[in-house]
């Protein structure tokens, strides 16, 4: 096997002991392997095998979501830039991400129930998905440090005018309401954190990220080996263990990426009369293809219901939809070559 790619890491075991790693990777014919092997005083620990596999995108999710793993553990490397991504943190970021870390070690607790509490009866009223009016992490800065005045809560990352004007006053009724030890502006968060461990959250984080990007790789093969066999969406579902409602993003997904999805949805929508796939087709180009409601009233009424559920209506139009996309990307294609 050729060795192409090798790195030392280290970190303090104890008081004053040091342990060593090495990350590698190698290739032989065509397969990649990713390892780890421990050193220490005790002896070497056999090699951890991350990875083997063709797949040289997969190998390398597995190597920064495990190495992110590692180093969230305390390890550091000797040569740095070690995740090979085209990425690095302005300051801007980089405040960002303190506020957020302290936000999540100090926030209130009490006051963050009451925000997420407030969320749900406005989401309710609205009808809106309560992460569209609010995300955890922006209530979580909201309960870390109480601003009391629309000055200070546009100080906090993700609050806008917009924001501002709109759930201001809401916001400010809780927050204003708690005591606080510490006032705006928000200069000291920095000096109050603690660097090592500012920087293992920051890996934790990348653990997340990574985790996330292996688990939608992973997902996406799974998905053209069930397509390509003739696979369903109950099937996939199976195959899979994930819901219909992901699957079908994870398609809209592969088809942007230019794989073909026409076999899956051709069996979909086999129990479909044309008529009815014909007029959906027609209500895209009059309606556009952002929103699924206003298509759903266009075809079938404003006030249709049906008894098994909608889910499988709107499942069938955004299987259409993918055409219909498909149709006029190629359209605006050969219009751009004229």
């Amino acid at each position: 096997m050729q060795i192409v790619f090798m790195n030392r890491l280290s970190r303090m075991s104890g008081i004053d002991q040091e342990v060593y790693a090495q990350l590698w990777i190698g290739e032989e014919e065509g397969i990649w392997n990713l390892g780890w092997r421990e050193f220490s005083e005790q002896g070497d620990s056999p090699d951890s095998i991350w990875y083997e596999g063709s797949s040289w995108n997969e190998m390398l999710c597995v190597y920064r979501h495990e190495l992110a793993v590692k180093m969230g553990e305390g390890y550091r490397p000797l040569i740095e830039g070690i995740f090979h991504e085209e990425e690095s943190l302005t300051n801007r970021n980089q405040e960002q991400l303190k506020l957020q870390y302290y936000s999540e070690q100090y926030g209130n607790e009490t006051v963050y129930e009451e925000l997420c509490a407030w969320r749900r009866g406005k989401a309710s009223s609205e009808r809106k998905a309560p992460y569209i009016l609010a995300s955890n992490r922006l209530l979580r800065l909201l309960s870390a440090f109480l601003p009391h005045t629309t000055e200070e809560l546009l100080q906090i990352p993700g609050v806008g005018e917009a924001k501002a004007t709109q759930f201001g006053m809401d916001w400010l009724a809780i927050l204003s309401a708690a005591p606080r030890e510490r006032n705006f502006p928000l200069n000291w968060v920095h000096e109050v954190i603690h660097e090592d461990l500012f920087s293992s959250w920051l890996y934790k984080q990348k653990e997340i990220k990574y985790k996330k990007q292996l688990e939608r790789l992973r997902l996406h093969r799974l998905l053209l080996q069930g397509i390509e066999s003739g696979l369903g969406l109950e099937q996939l579902k199976g195959e899979t263990q994930v819901g219909r409602r992901e699957l079908l993003e994870a398609v809209e997904e592969l088809e942007k990426d230019g794989y073909s999805v026409d076999k899956l949805i051709r069996f979909e929508l086999e129990a479909m009369p044309q008529s009815e796939q014909d007029a959906v087709w027609k209500a895209y180009g009059e309606l556009g293809d952002v929103f699924l409601k206003p298509v759903l009233h266009k075809v079938y009424g404003e006030n249709f219901t049906a008894a098994e559920g909608l889910d499988g209506y709107y499942e069938r139009l955004r299987l259409i939809r993918i055409r219909f996309r498909r149709e006029q990307t190629a359209k605006l294609g050969l219009a751009t070559n004229f």
